[in-house]
């Protein structure tokens, strides 16, 4: 179990300054002066740890990275322009054409058609597998794969994982895990349990206030006989010998940062800071009043299914008690059959705002079937667990009473 106390003390003692500006320094500017020739020189080599160009990063970025892998327990972390951002930058820095990513579990959209349309175009392949297909995740594992992705948490399906055993899999066969944690920051801890980088986009949960966009990678440490320098690595052993222990960090700039893009704004990550100095503390009510929420429209809702790990007929609910004693994030969802009944209940709904966020301060709730998932094909939907009613519902700061009071009226 966490220790909330000890990350609102370590958030705004590590966000904040105690002299001149308290509050983050915003440095807006997209290019840097250097010294001298030879200070260019090294900071171009990696020598002298100055600013090089802000596309590569800049010091808000920097403050922001060092709190995050900080709270992870990694030894370097990237802030991208996305949640999206920072997987793509991960996948293709790691990837090359001719490999296969192994997905695991019903995977938020955007990541879906990330590995399943755009990587396919440069010849990755990306096999999908549910989180309870175990013997068949193990095997493909083992027949050499580079790169496992996992969802800590299903979504929008809320199908709850075997981490650990994912994670020990990987280990054992030296392959690469990411961790999607974007709805459980802080809950669970990949880099701990053992998972290579952690991915997360800021703009949900660990800003809360949906006025930053952003995403972040932590990295953990590379060792003396590490995985990555397994033969199927080979194409980064170059980096990999120089950066040593900062690595992934090292690949992800050189092989994708520096030629995409997809970097923070100073703007964006000052933004994402005012938010994370708050993160235990909405972490835990939000995860308290999720679980209130469910229980009380699991009671009160007529023909509509209430879906929560929480909630006893759910098929993960024993792996919740064990696996996640302080939740599993923000979401629940609402299957009320048909999208003209989902239509009617979001109409009606007084309290909620409609959009496509998650993990805000307020409770948000979109349908799935018209919005994010209205290209994909009734298979994909199927194995993504999105019927023609489901409307999945992301709860805030609100009392929980009011929330589910709102959904009662609005359904009737």
């Amino acid at each position: 179990m966490n220790n909330f106390e000890d990350f609102n003390t370590f958030l705004v003692q590590n966000v904040g300054s105690k002299t001149r500006a308290i509050a983050p320094t915003i440095t807006p500017s997209a290019a840097f002066g250097y010294e001298s020739a030879e200070e260019a020189e090294g900071i171009f080599d990696g020598s002298v740890q100055n600013p090089l160009y802000a596309r590569m990063g800049n010091p808000t970025n920097a403050k922001l990275e060092a709190i995050m892998a900080k709270i992870e327990g990694g030894t370097d972390a990237i802030a991208t322009s996305s949640g999206m951002g920072a997987i793509a930058m991960v996948l293709t820095a790691l990837l090359e054409s001719g490999d296969e990513v192994v997905c695991v579990g019903g995977f938020f959209g955007g990541t879906y058609t990330l590995v399943n349309e755009t990587l396919a175009r440069f010849g990755v392949k990306g096999v999908f597998f549910d989180v309870d297909a175990m013997k068949d995740i193990e095997a493909k594992i083992s027949s050499g794969v580079k790169v496992v992705i996992i969802e800590s948490v299903g979504n929008p399906n809320l199908k709850l994982p075997l981490l650990q055993k994912v994670i020990d899999l990987c280990n054992a066969h030296n392959t690469l895990l990411i961790v999607d944690n974007t709805v459980t920051p802080l809950i669970i801890q990949p880099l701990k349990m053992g998972a290579d980088i952690v991915i997360y986009s800021s703009t949900k949960i660990i800003s809360g206030h949906s006025a930053a966009l952003g995403g972040i990678a932590v990295f953990r440490e590379v060792g003396k006989n590490d995985k990555l320098k397994d033969t199927k690595y080979s194409a980064v052993h170059p980096i990999v010998e120089k950066a040593k222990k900062k690595a992934f960090f090292a690949i992800c700039k050189k092989r994708a940062m520096r030629d995409f893009g997809m970097s923070a704004n100073a703007f964006g990550s000052f933004l994402t800071m005012l938010g994370l100095e708050t993160l235990a503390l909405r972490t835990e009510r939000v995860n308290t009043n999720v679980q209130i929420v469910a229980k009380l429209l699991f009671e009160g809702l007529r023909d509509i299914e209430v879906r929560h790990p929480s909630l006893e007929n759910h098929e993960h609910h024993d792996r919740f008690k064990s696996n996640f004693s302080d939740g599993c994030g923000p979401l629940l969802t609402l299957d009320c059959g048909s999208k003209e009944k989902a239509f009617a209940l979001l109409n009606n709904a007084k309290l909620l705002t409609q959009t496509a966020n998650i993990g805000d301060n307020r409770t948000l709730a979109l349908h799935m079937r018209s919005t994010i998932y209205r290209d994909f094909t009734p298979k994909e939907c199927d194995f993504l667990g999105i019927t023609d009613g489901l409307i999945r519902v992301s709860i805030g700061l609100e009392s929980p009473h009011t929330i589910a009071e709102d959904f009662i009226q609005a359904a009737q």
